[in-house]
């Protein structure tokens, strides 16, 4: 890989599948790149040191990232440009700075990381992790409820269902009844209160290694920041950003993540023309619009190296697509289905 003059260096946090992102994103020497998700920078950083003749827009909702990318900024010498927003704005976004191609196209490359960061995880007082003892908050960016907010104000329903689809956690009504109780007797302000109320609970997995709250706070998390809608409004608003020959780069980390894009990447290149089981009503019996081309044919993961190196890249999975000329098509609602919590039904859960 090439580096760029003034290469700043490496940031603490490592990003997942990076060389495996660049290969796929096959930069071109001159143009516009699109890092969605800034966080510590990885990405932009890598895509800088590749192609010295490319610039980086690079978009984060979380102020604290974009202050701590000032560094980056500087020594990119005028090819990065920081913008606060969110990713699944990025096509407005922008346009406003201004960014905008003769042929129609906004960017050349994007990349999504998506998901919470290294680097916020590491923060106690920003609330996302157990690990260490913090205020119940999660928000990455300042705004909106907290998941204090959700867990000592929504119903026991709500929270079961927040904890289950988005969580993934079997003993979901167990979690949510138990956060009723014990809200009665005060307000759960604290990462370590609501771990161990979960833990209460939960048991953990035999030699898994994870805790037993992982995937309730994973299930609010999602929720106070609506990641899953966030990420179905970035895969359109790439869509309508890329020119064509360009290239979408998407990295994810659970399977409710993994299998919006799988499905947006599949209905866009024809492959859910007749419809999917996790796509219900994906264009059955119509001409797909075809406005990607898959370039992974399947998710490519990390090797067993990067893994011992970095246990974060475990679950990483990376799906990549190139746009073509066809125009961007109505936003699939079936897509923003998998993104939402269902309706209620019948029937309770453990």
């Amino acid at each position: 890989m090439k580096r760029a003059a003034g290469h700043v260096p490496a940031p603490p946090h490592v990003p997942v599948l990076l060389d495996e992102v660049i290969a796929a994103l096959a930069l071109p020497g001159a143009g516009l790149a699109v890092d969605g998700t800034f966080g510590a920078g990885g990405y932009t950083r890598a895509m800088l040191a590749a192609e010295p003749g490319l610039r980086v827009v690079a978009i984060d909702r979380d102020p604290s990232a974009i202050a701590a990318g000032a560094g980056l900024v500087a020594e990119a010498c005028g090819r990065l440009r920081l913008v606060p927003g969110r990713f699944g704005d990025l096509d407005v976004l922008l346009a406003e700075i201004g960014e905008s191609r003769v042929d129609g196209g906004l960017a050349d490359r994007v990349v999504l990381d998506i998901g919470v960061s290294s680097m916020q995880l590491d923060q106690p007082e920003r609330g996302f992790s157990f690990r260490h003892d913090g205020p119940l908050d999660m928000r990455m960016g300042a705004d909106g409820p907290s998941a204090a907010d959700i867990v000592n104000i929504a119903e026991e329903s709500a929270l079961a269902d927040i904890i289950y689809h988005y969580g993934e956690e079997r003993r979901a009504r167990a979690v949510a009844r138990t956060i009723i109780e014990a809200r009665r007797r005060g307000r759960i302000e604290t990462t370590a209160q609501l771990a161990d109320l979960v833990a209460g609970v939960v048991r953990a997995e035999p030699g898994s290694g994870i805790h037993p709250a992982t995937r309730t706070f994973q299930g609010l998390r999602i929720a106070v920041n609506d990641e899953l809608g966030e990420l179905v409004r970035a895969l359109h608003a790439a869509e309508r950003a890329l020119r064509p020959g360009g290239r979408l780069a998407v990295v994810t980390f659970h399977s409710l993540e993994d299998r919006i894009v799988k499905q947006f990447f599949a209905a866009r290149s024809g492959r859910a023309s007749q419809g999917s089981r996790h796509l219900p009503g994906a264009l059955p019996g119509s001409t797909p619009a075809r406005s990607f081309q898959l370039v992974t044919k399947g998710p490519v993961l990390p090797g067993e190296a990067e893994t011992a190196r970095n246990p974060r890249a475990r679950s990483a999975k990376l799906r990549a697509a190139e746009r073509t000329e066809a125009p961007a098509p109505e936003p699939l609602d079936a897509i923003r289905t998998l993104a939402s919590l269902p309706e209620p039904r019948g029937g309770a859960r453990r």
